[in-house]
């Protein structure tokens, strides 16, 4: 008798913390992000709720996973494709959706080819110079980037962009994928914000520790005259995309971290979080010189 109203104990305290699971697993939204004509996947889409102000990026089959809205009835998915028109999709508080498809449409980019008439072209360096970096480091969660701003200090007379170059710590795991992104410096407060590299460009360092210099010339990206961005956007591979609580406030980023330089007396590095946008960085020194990534571009110059 006494064994079997143990047992009976235990079933009933299974039920119990099955019920309290149920009740406390969070209702989920996710799917997958195609590209409207091709129905291609869309990789590292930013994903994110408007008025929740959360968000995640899909991995590289374009799948994606968040938790559902909360603290409205109704809220906006808004879904950021590189290269692509921004959407909004309207979901429910507590409904899930597991298995949405969404459906993004190109967006139609004319590029502008520079024509030198008169004049010869030469290599040119902008931003970081220095070799060694300062102590520190710059780290971010997936889908989150790290800006600089590649300045054209003496207003030369620029064509296209050669090369962009990162410099990648040696610690954290630097041979993990990252994406390049180049931006004009056209939004709020002169932040980064219209995409001149309009195609995704996914890279990896073979080493940390060092430079890592990506070879841009077949994409015939025009630099603006006043300068522009180069940004390292932190992205997931699929192996790593449903193990990790993008959520959790615990969470312990992986992938590169990035060195400072302290060469610059104003900041021109700008970080982005999904669904919170974009903020200057303005630490400084004890010198006042401020914390800037290490980053930097190798452009022609027409003479």
């Amino acid at each position: 008798m006494y064994r079997s109203l143990l047992y009976f104990a235990l079933f009933l305290f299974c039920l119990i913390n099955q019920a309290k699971a149920q009740t406390t697993a969070p209702v989920l939204l996710g799917g997958k992000i195609i590209d409207k004509e091709t129905k291609e996947p869309l990789p590292f889409t930013s994903v994110s709720l408007r008025d929740e102000q959360t968000g995640a990026l899909s991995n590289e089959f374009g799948v994606f996973q968040l938790p559902a809205p909360v603290k409205n009835a109704q809220d906006s998915l808004v879904i950021m494709a590189l290269g692509y028109k921004h959407m909004a999709v309207l979901v429910h508080r507590g409904q899930a959706q597991a298995s949405m498809v969404i459906e993004v449409p190109r967006m139609a980019i004319a590029l502008a080819n520079v024509t030198v008439k008169g004049g010869k072209v030469k290599n040119l360096g902008l931003g970081a110079t220095s070799n060694r970096p300062g102590e520190g480091l710059l780290q971010g969660q997936p889908g989150s980037q790290c800006a600089f701003f590649i300045k054209n200090d003496k207003n030369h007379r620029l064509g296209n962009i050669r090369s962009v170059s990162f410099y990648i710590g040696e610690n954290g795991f630097p041979r993990e994928p990252f994406r390049v992104r180049i931006y004009k410096a056209d939004g709020n407060y002169n932040s980064p914000n219209t995409d001149i590299l309009t195609q995704s460009v996914v890279v990896s360092s073979p080493a940390g520790g060092q430079w890592y210099t990506v070879d841009l010339t077949s994409y015939n990206i025009t630099a603006p005259e006043e300068g522009f961005f180069v940004a390292m956007e932190w992205i997931v591979s699929g192996d790593k995309f449903f193990k990790t609580d993008f959520m959790d406030e615990n969470y312990t980023p992986f992938g590169q971290i990035m060195r400072p330089t302290f060469e610059f007396k104003e900041s021109r590095t700008w970080n982005y979080t999904i669904a919170r946008g974009w903020n200057q960085l303005t630490l400084a020194n004890g010198q006042g010189q401020r914390y800037n990534a290490m980053i930097k571009a190798e452009v022609d110059m027409i003479k």
